[in-house]
């Protein structure tokens, strides 16, 4: 069963940069709006604090200071 949802107040900046976004992917802007939810929803991934442990040393950082001196030399790096 399907539902009508409605978005009010939407300020107009949005509404450009969506109307923006539907014409470049060749949709309306009601099938914009279900692309993005329906991606935003498929993509939602929730982690656990070990999987998310495992991701932090996959990046080889031992402690903070390690990821501020990768930060400033990529931010000189530009």
């Amino acid at each position: 069963m399907s539902v009508n949802l409605s978005i009010k107040n939407v300020p107009d900046h949005l509404i450009q940069q969506l109307r923006q976004r539907a014409k470049k992917h060749h949709r309306s802007l009601q099938g914009e709006l279900m692309a993005i939810i329906e991606q935003s929803l498929e993509s939602e991934t929730v982690m656990t604090p070990l999987e998310a442990l495992k991701k932090i040393q996959q990046t080889g950082l031992k402690t903070p200071a390690e990821s501020t001196e990768m930060i400033r030399e990529l931010r000189s790096g530009r």
